[in-house]
Parts: C-alpha cells; sequence; structure tokens
C-alpha cells in the first residue's frame, strides 16, 4: 500500500505500484459501500455513503501519496550514505565491504573481487554527490498519481448508486463491478510477476473480500 520504495524508471509509478493503489482503493470503497443498509437505504443514505466513500479514499490518496514521497527521500538518502561510506574509507578492505553491503546478493555472487575492487574505484573517481537529497519532478508527479489512482478506483463502484433509483440492484451491480475490477487487479498482477493469470485474478477477488470483511467486522 505505503512502502514506494521502488526507483522511477521509465513510469512514474511501477506497475505493482499502480495494481497496488487500485487496489487499496477498491478496500477502502468496499468497506463504506459494504456496511450500507438496502433496507433502510433511502437518497439521503447514499449521498451520505457516496461523499464518505470520496473523500475518504481521497483522504488516504494524500496520505498514500506523501509516504510515497518520504519513501523516495528515504531510499535515496540511505544511498547517499552508503556511497559515502564505499568512498570515504582508507581501507580498501571496508570499503568493498561496504559495496557489497549496498549490491543485491545475486549481483555480488558473479562478481569476483577484483571486480569489486574495480568498481569500488570508480565509484571514488565520481564527482562529489550533494550532501543533501531533494525530490524530483518525476517523483511529485509519480506522488499525484498514486493519490488519484486510489481517488479514481472508487469512481465505476458508486456509479450505481449515482443513475440507479432502487438501492438494491445498486448495490449488486456496485459489488459486481468491484469484483470485476479485483480480478483485473489480480489479473494484471500475475502478468507483471509471471503467475498464473486466472487463478491469481480469482484468488485477488477472494482476498479482497476477506479484507473488506475484516475491515467492516473491525469497524474499518
Amino acid at each position: 500500500m505505503a512502502n514506494k520504495h521502488k526507483k522511477q524508471r521509465n513510469r512514474l509509478v511501477d506497475p505493482i505500484d499502480r495494481i497496488s493503489e487500485i487496489l487499496f482503493g477498491l478496500i477502502m470503497v468496499l468497506t463504506i459501500t459494504g456496511t450500507l443498509s438496502v433496507v433502510t437505504g433511502g437518497r439521503v443514505e447514499v449521498k451520505t455513503m457516496i461523499l464518505g466513500a470520496l473523500g475518504c479514499n481521497l483522504a488516504w490518496g494524500i496520505i498514500d501519496a506523501g509516504l510515497y514521497l518520504m519513501g523516495c527521500l528515504g531510499e535515496r538518502g540511505r544511498n547517499l550514505l552508503k556511497l559515502g561510506t564505499v568512498r570515504q574509507t582508507n581501507d580498501p578492505d571496508a570499503g568493498t565491504r561496504a559495496l557489497v553491503d549496498a549490491l543485491p546478493a545475486p549481483l555480488v555472487s558473479v562478481l569476483s573481487r577484483d571486480e569489486l575492487d574495480s568498481m569500488r574505484q570508480r565509484l571514488i573517481k565520481l564527482p562529489q554527490s550533494p550532501r543533501r537529497t531533494h525530490l524530483t519532478k518525476d517523483e511529485w508527479l509519480g506522488a499525484l498519481g498514486i493519490c488519484l489512482l486510489v481517488f479514481f478506483s472508487t469512481i465505476p463502484v458508486i456509479i450505481p448508486f449515482l443513475f440507479m433509483a432502487d438501492v438494491r440492484s445498486a448495490l449488486r451491480v456496485s459489488n459486481a463491478v468491484a469484483i470485476i475490477m479485483l480480478f483485473m487487479c489480480g489479473y494484471a498482477f500475475a502478468r507483471e510477476t509471471g503467475l498464473r493469470s486466472w487463478p491469481t485474478g480469482l484468488a485477488m477477488v477472494a482476498v479482497g473480500a476477506l479484507l473488506v470483511g475484516i475491515a467492516i467486522a473491525l469497524g474499518g
């Protein structure tokens, strides 16, 4: 949900992050629509529910975007500290160990000691790194994208309540839309991770329903 510590490469928001944000937004809005009473639900209650769903997801979108920006700053700050450790130590062995700690284990496993030493020497020759980190334009845009994903994931689920007078029918259509969206999230997640598409899509529907049930049961 809020841990966005991935480096941005060619996309403002990583595909897995996008799926996670949409899933989070769906769970939030389903938690609200799931508490709507189809017996006593009048237009006033439906209007309150719609406003509550939009406001809640907007608030959480802003919060999630803020946590994303914090993650970006934290990641870059840690990277600068690691680079500084590698470059500033006078002990070659200590510098190499710091480099090993900073690299992914699979990459370290295929590098020889000479290659690590050569990499450390090239890092030492780099221009001086800035002492302070800052957020880039792409990271600000990524945060905006995260906020919008959480907010707009609300819209398809509440649309039936805007155009259907019968609350029971609107709730059924809304739930059907949510199920389709949960399945699509699982399907997309499978394509990004190499899992089986249909089973993962169905599993996402089950997991989403379970999380919504837990949230409602706990008063969420």
